[in-house]
């Protein structure tokens, strides 16, 4: 039986930390210990993710007392399918391209094939696409996570 297709632990930290910016601290910088302690991510692993997403300008840095990493944009423009490109390249299910070319039946069952899984490709990334940081913080209040400071408090009289 073949494994299933899977996303990579870089990226899948990578959605989690981005997560743990926008939910617990609003999009405003976060140091990476404080990340790397809520989500348990090894912290150094942690710090080359965000050295690839600040590289494709998903996140910000500040040095400091103060900094940390923040969002580069609003939860609802950074899309997943732009995260696992930040850090893994293409979505891809085939083959990649300008792979030899053989004459005759198994170069023509190829070119059908790959052909379909560059649709497939295409269906994956959309749906990569179609979801945002805040649609994941969406989830997260849905599942029952609260913001910090947004406790509910109950007075009994």
């Amino acid at each position: 039986m073949m494994p299933p297709m899977k996303l990579s632990n870089k990226g899948r930290y990578a959605v989690r930390a981005l997560f743990d910016i926008a939910f617990y601290n609003d999009g405003r910088p976060t140091q990476v210990k404080d990340i790397a302690e809520r989500q348990s991510i090894p912290p150094r692993f942690l710090e080359q993710i965000f050295q690839d997403l600040k590289r494709a300008g998903i996140v910000g840095s500040k040095r400091g007392p103060q900094g940390g990493y923040s969002l580069a944009r609003r939860p609802a423009e950074i899309r997943l399918g732009d995260v696992v490109r930040a850090l893994e390249g293409p979505i891809a299910l085939g083959e990649r391209e300008g792979g030899p070319r053989r004459p005759g039946t198994a170069g023509e069952a190829r070119r059908v094939t790959e052909s379909i899984f560059r649709d497939l490709s295409s269906r994956v990334e959309a749906c990569f696409d179609g979801v945002t940081i805040a649609d994941v913080c969406a989830r997260a209040e849905e599942l029952g996570l609260r913001r910090p400071g947004t406790q509910r408090h109950v007075y009994v009289i």
